[in-house]
């Protein structure tokens, strides 16, 4: 008997799987839902880097195909600051209209006989039940999933930026990112050509600067489709001289905080989910359609293999699908912290400084010079110029101290820990409370970001350098950066992966200098 199969959305994901599982089992009966007409598209551009399109092009040429006829592409990145461009080259990318690429993809679905229902809602997924699987992929607010309930584990964190999603008829070369510092504080756009004559443009900025800016007056508990025409205005103006006077593109354009998805399991009886409806990562990786449709086919494969025992297929396709959008959703944090406090990264840095600081927030150098050796190069003489030595042999001043270089080391003199390299040593305390000028304050970064704040309290007034161990890389950072960055103090990281984490660092300006640890981790 042939399979019945229900896809609740139809985004890319939906559409993908619908298209794929028809094709691959051609007598399963499958019947897509989506809640909105066929021509309704939320959003703008879908970005695809070329190093990971290989996987859904060998299952599907649709994205290939409609990325070369209707796409765009580009291999540099572009930062534009303080009157400033800097470049990153090697990044090959394209990107495409939503509403495009969702109509290629419905005549796909379509020749591949999917019962595409538009204008469908299905509030209760007992309306299915004639269906022998469920497939939810409606998207980050997914009913599918919140009727399944608690016991999926699912959580979600909620970013401190505010974003909202525009176009604009002004047509970017490739991927930029725009900064601008109004009166209010500073924003930050997200810009990309997606067809011959549309952008997308994607404004980022922080919460207190966008009450300032009289920003919050919209109702953004209104259903999908009225626009926030005041943001729209005042975006135009802020950024008229970087879109040449051109004018943004609304639709359902609104401001929120990006939210990231996690769900422990992704099935429950019948149902499983998919895309956004389970995991999501922050839009700066340009990950979100890439994973939907990636688990679509794992999801496809499996269940063609186990017909008949649709939970070992689901099992298979949680054990495979899981530690890879994990391993994007790490890599995302980076990214969205970045974002969360890019404002103090324009305040604290020149254009060449914050540019390595910004394609350094997720790889080291060593991967960015196989990309571009030219921004390396132009990074390290930009130090060169302003330090007159290499950047871990730049000297350090340290309270008394003059260090005769970045690299450092924590070891024992005494019973005492002490901070030490070229050109002498400084005793550390581990109470805030008992640094000065004179010592310095060993102190733990937490596990978590959440014991930040924690953490952030135990800076001290003064010392002679703030030295940062234990939690995790990404803990690290943002511990150092806060001590340095907003409260003017050295810091040194202790940090054991390499030379080129260590250069890294320094050369971001992410930390004064690095440290080796030859001692037990002390607890702060």
């Amino acid at each position: 008997m042939a399979l019945r199969v229900a896809c609740i959305g139809g985004g890319p994901g939906g559409l993908f799987f619908s298209t794929l599982f028809k094709q691959t089992v051609p007598d399963a009966d499958v019947v897509l839902f989506e809640r909105n007409q066929a021509t309704d598209a939320f959003g703008f551009g879908v970005v695809f880097s070329d190093a990971t399109l290989n996987r859904i092009n060998d299952a599907d040429p649709v994205v290939r195909d409609g990325l070369r006829d209707h796409g765009t592409h580009w291999d540099d990145i572009e930062v534009w600051l303080k009157g400033e461009r800097k470049s990153f080259a090697g990044n090959g990318m394209a990107a495409i209209y939503r509403k495009t690429l969702l109509q290629l993809m419905q005549e796909r679905a379509a020749a591949a006989g999917v019962d595409m229902r538009f204008g469908q809602y299905v509030p209760d997924l007992s309306q299915l039940a004639d269906f022998d699987l469920i497939v939810g992929a409606d998207g980050a607010n997914s009913s599918t999933r919140e009727q399944l309930g608690e016991g999926l584990g699912h959580t979600a964190e909620t970013a401190t930026a505010k974003f909202i999603w525009f176009g604009t008829s002004h047509k970017f070369k490739g991927m930029t990112f725009l900064h601008r510092k109004s009166e209010f504080g500073n924003f930050a756009v997200h810009g990309y050509p997606i067809s011959k004559d549309l952008s997308t443009f994607i404004v980022e900025t922080d919460e207190e600067t966008w009450r300032r800016a009289g920003l919050d007056e919209f109702d953004v508990s209104q259903p999908p489709g009225p626009s926030d025409l005041k943001t729209q205005r005042f975006l135009e103006k802020l950024f008229a001289e970087d879109i040449a006077g051109e004018p943004l593109v609304a639709n359902s354009s609104r401001w929120a905080n990006f939210r990231t998805r996690r769900t422990l399991s992704w099935h429950k009886g019948n149902v499983v989910l998919l895309g956004d409806a389970v995991h999501t990562a922050h839009f700066s990786v340009g990950s979100g359609t890439k994973m939907a449709m990636e688990d679509a086919i794992t999801l496809v494969r499996e269940v063609a293999a186990h017909q008949d025992d649709l939970e070992t297929a689901f099992t298979n396709y949680e054990a495979e699908r899981q530690p890879q959008v994990a391993k994007i959703q790490n890599q995302a944090r980076g990214g969205l912290s970045w974002w969360e406090h890019f404002g103090r990264y324009y305040d604290s840095f020149a254009p060449t400084q914050f540019t390595f600081h910004f394609f350094s927030r997720s790889i080291d150098i060593d991967k960015i010079r196989l990309r571009d050796p030219k921004l390396v190069a132009s990074t390290e003489q930009d130090w060169l110029a302003r330090h007159a030595h290499t950047p871990l042999e730049t000297p350090l001043d340290a309270g008394s101290i003059r260090f005769g270089g970045r690299l450092l080391s924590l070891t024992q003199q005494d019973g005492q820990i002490v901070l030490t390299g070229t050109g002498g040593s400084i005793a550390l305390v581990t109470n805030s409370d008992s640094a000065d000028a004179t010592t310095g304050l060993l102190l733990t970064a937490p596990d978590t970001e959440e014991d930040l704040a924690t953490a952030f309290a135990q800076l001290p007034a003064q010392a002679a350098a703030v030295v940062i161990q234990g939690g995790n890389p990404f803990t690290r950072i943002l511990l150092s950066e806060e001590a340095r960055l907003e409260r003017g103090l050295t810091t040194v990281i202790v940090d054991d992966r390499g030379p080129a984490s260590n250069l890294t660092l320094v050369l971001s300006g992410r930390a004064d200098a690095v440290a080796t640890a030859n001692v037990e981790a002390t607890d702060a």
